[in-house]
This record gives C-alpha cells, structure tokens and sequence, in this order.
C-alpha cells in the first residue's frame, strides 16, 4: 500500500524526535515535517498535504484544538490528537473540532503506529481510560448515562439503546450480541445515527451522550 504521510506538530524536541524516529523506520508511514506548533503544522502541510497530523494539544502560538479546526476546515488532512494531559474537557474540544481521535503519550510504537493507521483508515480512536472516565462520570447521574445536552427525543427506543452501548465502549460485534441483532444492523444504525447527528466517527457520539458536547 501508499504509505500513510504523517506531520509531527509538538512543542518538545524529544517527542517530535522520538515519534520522528519510531516512524521512519517503518516502511509503512512517511514523515513529511515536524513542527513545534500548529502553525508551522499548516504552513508544511500547505505545501505538502499529510494523510495524518499527530498533534499535541498545549502548544505555543497555535494549540493543538484551534490547529485541528482549521485543518479540518481546509481539508488538510485527519488529526490524531496526542497530549499528556488526562483534561475530559480537552477531550470533547478536540473531538468537537473534527479530531478522528485523542490518545495519551505513554503508548508503545506499536500502539502509535496502529491508531495513525486505523484513523488514516477512517476508524476514531480513544484511549478506553478516558471513554470509562466519561462513562463513570454518566453513570452517576439520575438519566443513567445521558447528559442534560444530548437530545434523546430524536431517537427510536432501538437507536438508544445502540448509542448506550456505544459510549460503554462496546464493539459492533459486542452489541450485536448484547441486543440479539446482527452486526451489520447495528453498523447500519451507527451510521445513520452519525448522519443524524453530523457526527463523523462513534467516539464524537460516545462524547456527545455522555457529556452533551459536540
């Protein structure tokens, strides 16, 4: 296959080498520039657009959740949100703002490597910590999940309970059989619920039921 074009945008000189390096060696990915901002992740990309940027969230001049607005905006390419920073809040704007995923900093190569290629791929990806963290914070509220924001009268008893199951963190696969549906009936609801919603991925929904952000 191609390889998967990847920009580099962190203010650390010791991330932006190591993942630098960790991908490089890899026959699979082609790093096209490193930056020590958002802004200087546009400018490269301006001139030679990625199929995916790694972007940190706290950086200088331009973070990391106003860069991804733009790059989506612009059609730049797919953001995998990287940070050190376990901020829920964080989680929802980076989302918010078109990030196909949000992971914390502490992965192997191995996990990097696979969750640029399942966004390049089209999958969003979380890191389960943070989807349980939100989930917990749901469970302790009187709706038994659902925030205050999220909208339910839209959705046919079936569709919510779909949506439950999706921001427990829960396979296609895994509600199919919770629900005693089949696992394309299940992926045919996620998609017109993401469509209903304007959503692009089953993380941003998973967000937008449990803490009522978009």
């Amino acid at each position: 296959m191609d390889k998967i074009r990847v920009i580099i945008a962190d203010d650390s000189d010791f991330v932006r080498d190591g993942m630098k390096i960790i991908l490089e060696v890899d026959d699979d990915f082609e790093v096209l520039g490193c930056a020590a901002n958002g802004k200087e992740a546009i400018e490269i990309a301006k001139k030679d657009k990625p199929d995916v940027f790694l972007m940190d969230i706290q950086m200088p001049e331009m973070d990391g959740i106003e860069a991804t607005k733009y790059i989506v905006e612009n059609d730049l390419g797919k953001v995998l949100i990287l940070t050190t920073f376990d901020d829920d809040d964080l989680v929802a704007k980076a989302l918010s703002n078109g990030a196909k995923g949000y992971l914390i900093k502490n992965h192997t190569p191995d996990h990097l490597k696979q969750m640029i290629k399942s966004v390049y791929n089209g999958t969003g990806v979380m890191e389960e910590s943070h989807l349980k963290a939100l989930a917990n914070m749901a469970d302790n509220k009187e709706n038994d999940g659902a925030s205050e924001g999220f909208d339910e009268s839209v959705y046919s008893k079936r569709e919510l309970e779909i949506i439950k199951e999706v921001a427990e963190g829960l396979s296609n696969k895994e509600i199919a059989n919770k629900l005693f549906i089949s696992e394309g009936t299940v992926k045919n609801y996620i998609t017109s619920i993401l469509s209903k919603e304007g959503l692009s991925h089953r993380t941003a929904l998973a967000v937008y039921y449990l803490t009522g952000k978009k």
